[in-house]
């Protein structure tokens, strides 16, 4: 059973699939780990960190991949590793597939069992998979480390004897895991923080951390769960409503955090132009949905935009910028999940085909495309 870490080929990432921490779990399965040489270096971690964990060094990643059993990625293979990868191989990672059909067919086609980590399901025995969660949560950590870096001014309030400063205001758009994070994390820096989201059961959360929660709160509203837990998309007469509500708010802002994803959609806009235009200058917003076409109507995916003093942030790969920290859970994400598929006695790969994990993050196999979101794009 042989275990692959590729570096990733995105020089845009720099989190890593595996750390010696859970290369080490990994060979006490009975596992042979390599990994390729930097693999680490983007999260801190070194060739000789991973060698005294017990994995082997490889230089370059074709050969590699070639004997690979299974191969841990944190973003899809690119075309050429694909070639590299042996059919039969099992892929794990975040494959982001959304959008991507001719990369989820090339993966069907070159005959890997590939599973994407997004499709975790939110149920108590997966909280130790969810990747989603576990990137999300440092992302909203780091969207308050960046707030704080470009705003220019101090977070808490500040009592001194030429004068009191006085406490920023932060608004955090979607209060998912990101946004109570973003919440918790600007509470400790001594800010006043308001949030909203489109679900129920977000205010009690929110109001726990000591945030203010503001929503339209009609029936619509009370309904707007899905039964995995994430918002649904409301309608455009509720979207107006509470653009009337917050648009004052926003105004009043230092900081607004945007949050909000729709599995498999584009980013719903929560901030117009007109609101940017309405903030003080010095003002800023996080758009945590960049990657997904934003919230912020003129955020840009990978810049820091200016609107008149008011500063737009769009960074990319938000959770990758502590990556040490990133990689590290991504890393006992992954173990936790590849676990599930190896006999422990035999040492040997053992996947349970009908166990419900499989079911809900297998994208590939044999040759075809079964998840049932794609595989009426032409995986049968």
């Amino acid at each position: 059973m042989k275990i692959a870490v590729p570096t990733e080929t995105d020089k845009t990432e720099p989190r890593v699939a595996a750390t010696p921490e859970t290369v080490k779990k990994f060979i006490a399965l009975g596992a042979e780990v390599t990994v390729q040489a930097g693999a680490g270096a983007g999260s801190r971690i070194t060739d000789a960190d991973y060698e005294a964990a017990g994995a082997t060094i490889a230089k370059t990643a074709p050969p590699m991949l070639k004997a690979a059993d299974i191969v841990l990625k944190v973003r899809r293979p690119s075309a050429t590793e694909v070639k590299n990868l042996p059919s039969g191989a099992i892929l794990v990672g975040a494959l982001d597939p959304f959008g991507n059909d001719e990369d989820v067919k090339a993966l069907a086609e070159s005959g890997i069992d590939a599973f994407t980590m997004e499709f975790m399901p939110r149920i108590t025995r997966a909280q130790s998979m969810d990747v989603l969660s576990s990137q999300a949560n440092l992302a909203g950590y780091q969207s308050i480390i960046d707030a704080a870096s470009n705003f220019g001014r101090a977070f808490p309030m500040m009592m001194t004897a030429a004068g009191t400063v006085p406490a920023a205001r932060v608004f955090v758009m979607g209060a998912g895991v990101a946004g109570l994070q973003a919440i918790a994390t600007a509470r400790r820096l001594g800010a006043v923080v308001t949030a909203t989201d489109v679900r129920p059961a977000a205010k009690e959360q929110v109001e726990s951390l000591g945030a203010k929660f503001i929503a339209v709160e009609d029936d619509e509203f009370k309904q707007a769960e899905t039964s995995g837990g994430y918002a649904k998309e409301m309608s455009k007469e509720y979207q107006a409503k509470q653009a009337d509500l917050i648009a004052a708010h926003i105004a009043k802002q230092d900081v607004v955090v945007t949050t909000a994803l729709i599995p498999g959609r584009p980013a719903p806009k929560l901030v117009s132009k007109a609101m940017v235009a309405a903030m003080k200058p010095g003002s800023v917003l996080i758009d945590l949905a960049v990657e997904r076409g934003g919230n912020v109507e003129g955020a840009k995916a990978g810049e820091v935009v200016d609107v008149d003093g008011v500063k737009i942030v769009g960074h990319l790969n938000v959770a990758g910028r502590i990556a040490a920290s990133a990689s590290a859970l991504y890393a006992r994400n992954l173990y936790a999940f590849v676990e599930t598929m190896i006999d422990k006695e035999k040492k040997a790969l053992a996947i349970d085909w009908d166990d419900e994990l499989i079911k809900a993050t297998n994208l590939t196999r044999d040759g075809k495309i079964v998840h049932p979101a794609f595989a009426q794009k032409g995986g049968e």
